[in-house]
């Protein structure tokens, strides 16, 4: 039996991985109406992803869960996020490069971001962000639940579920497909990806092993990469209970039984300790980006539409910002205030991003020393000769892989017909050192009140004009009644402690919900018709004079707040 509901919800996201749960809880902190469906148990013991970035922690923070992950860090959130370069674990083994604070992970209070990264396992994560999206209202999340077939017209998706065993069909306005590699909605919208297959194989060993953090003396590390005579692997502890994984390059068609993976762990460290080989199993890198996001009513996020080799912890962590930059945006149409163009420009924005970070990753993975000199484990003059010029090649070559802020803060949407462009070439691009810049298109740069909040906690859900203290009162009531006149939510914030015209460059910056800048100007021109979507692609806004502005590097200079 078909059970039919009209418009049964307003959203239907199918699945619970970390961009379709992105999504749905940026659509239902919205009061927006949200079906998510998953066939598969989420959990599991093999994380493919470890790294919680920075702005993804960010996100958390805007959603009030960024300490409830920071609870679920298994060797608490002071671990040092070390990535070490090694011959071999044990006592035989010699250091060759070493990596510190990867990925901006250390809980100390930064000027650029007011979240830290954060290594922890992908099914930790998911744990929180499923717990928040079962708190909100209005949103309905089912297991055991997979997408069968969906057809749409002009107004409407019709979805086909079977729901442990029970077909239904739902309607809703938009479907977001956020259903991996694999992707079934992928298939619907007749989108191919395209680029490269199977660019490295991986091994994948979760173990556990009692005494394994007490066995070696190069100190605590989230990735210890093993570069031996036996060959390259990648082993580091991922979670409480002794219970550490293992990564070795192996042929193209070489497996691993459980006995063999717990001989080859004790092989490759050079530690005999007992081995409880928990999973095994392996994975490709893939350099690959879907042809089209979208058709009608029908979008793809995350793995769907773009898959990363795991250089630099991109990619699901991309996920997680597809999730933001479409769940606003659809809310902001449904909601009646965000126009056409609006949900249209979630590819136009995100796509040129994910090729530089495909780029980036692919970069990443290029990155490796050339044949293994042959005496690298000798304790001989040749053998640490060997060592010295090995280590030396890695210091000099994996930081890019480790240290990411440029890419992970500094990448923007100047292309985007909601954003009202500079004249002018934009600031150059970094992949690792991250310069601030209010320049519409990019991230508004980071700065900390007297009262301990960040700027980013003054941002909205719907527009958020950040005006200097000089700002002209006429031009901000200009604003806000342009602002109602479009029917476009708009709060104004005039935070006294900083010197908000440094920091941007002027006396006025427009901010989206997700904290990207759309205008910035000394006086406010009405930009709304472009910044929501109603202006179609192409269209100018009112150009002014800007001077580039400079972020102020020390949280020391701020004092006393006052938002208005």
């Amino acid at each position: 039996m078909t059970i039919s509901t009209p418009l049964d919800y307003d959203v239907v996201v199918v699945g619970a991985g970390p961009a379709g749960l992105a999504t749905a809880i940026e659509l239902g902190i919205r009061n927006i109406r949200v079906l998510v469906v998953e066939q598969n148990e989420r959990g599991g013991v093999s994380p493919r992803a470890k790294t919680t970035n920075v702005r993804t922690r960010t996100h958390l923070r805007r959603w009030g869960i960024a300490d409830r992950l920071a609870e679920e860090a298994p060797f608490g959130i002071d671990f040092p996020n070390n990535m070490v370069f090694v011959t071999r674990l044990g006592a035989d083994g010699h250091e060759l490069a070493r990596f510190e604070n990867a990925f901006d992970a250390a809980p100390v209070r930064s000027p650029l971001y007011p979240e830290h990264a954060q290594w922890i396992p992908q099914y930790a994560l998911e744990k929180v962000l499923l717990a928040k999206l079962r708190s909100l209202a209005g949103v309905d999340v089912r297991f055991d639940a997979r997408l069968d077939d969906a057809t749409q017209d002009g107004e409407q998706v019709s979805a086909m579920i079977d729901v442990a065993g029970t077909p239904m069909t739902v309607t809703a306005r938009y479907l977001v497909g956020a259903d991996g590699s694999r992707s079934k909605v992928r298939d619907l919208i007749g989108a191919r990806m395209e680029g490269r297959h199977g660019l490295a194989r991986s091994y994948n060993v979760i173990f556990r092993a009692p005494g394994l953090s007490d066995a070696h003396g190069f100190g605590p590390a989230a990735i210890y990469f093993q570069i031996g005579r036996d060959g390259f692997s990648g082993i580091g502890p991922m979670d409480r209970d002794d219970i550490w994984f293992f990564g070795p390059a192996l042929g193209p068609d070489e497996t691993l039984t459980p006995e063999q993976a717990a001989e080859m762990i004790r092989a490759r460290t050079g530690i005999d300790l007992p081995c409880e080989i928990l999973s095994a199993d392996a994975w490709y890198s893939n350099e690959l980006l879907a042809s089209h996001y979208a058709e009608g009513r029908m979008i793809l996020v995350g793995d769907a539409c773009h898959l990363h080799p795991p250089f630099g912890g991109y990619g699901m962590n991309m996920g997680i910002a597809d999730g933001v930059d479409l769940g606003w945006k659809i809310a902001a149409t449904l909601q009646g205030w965000g126009g056409p163009q609006l949900v249209a420009s979630y590819e136009v924005e995100r796509r040129p991003i994910h090729r530089k970070v495909l780029d980036e990753a692919v970069a990443n993975l290029a990155v490796a020393a050339s044949a293994l000199p042959t005496a690298i484990e000798d304790d001989t003059p040749q053998g640490r000769a060997d060592r010295q010029r090995l280590g030396a090649l890695l210091q000099s070559t994996k930081g890019r892989e480790f240290h990411t802020l440029g890419t992970v803060l500094g990448l923007g949407y100047e292309e985007s017909p909601l954003v009202c462009a500079e004249e002018g070439p934009p600031p150059p691009h970094d992949t690792q050192v991250y310069v601030p810049t209010a320049r519409p298109g990019h991230l508004l740069p980071h700065a900390w009140l007297a009262d301990g909040r960040s700027l980013y906690d003054c941002i909205g859900s719907g527009f958020t004009l950040i005006a200097a203290s000089d700002a002209s009162l006429e031009d901000i009531a200009r604003a806000q009644h342009d602002a109602a006149t479009h029917g476009v939510p708009l709060d104004v914030q005039q935070p006294l402690s900083i010197d908000v015209a440094h920091l941007i460059g002027v006396r006025l910056a427009l901010v989206r919900p997700d904290q990207h800048v759309a205008w910035r100007g000394d006086r406010w021109t009405d930009v709304f018709s472009v910044v929501a979507g109603w202006h179609a692609p192409g269209g100018d806004c009112t150009k002014q004079p800007r001077r580039e502005g400079r972020f102020a590097s020390s949280s020391d200079e701020i004092e006393g707040a006052t938002d208005g």
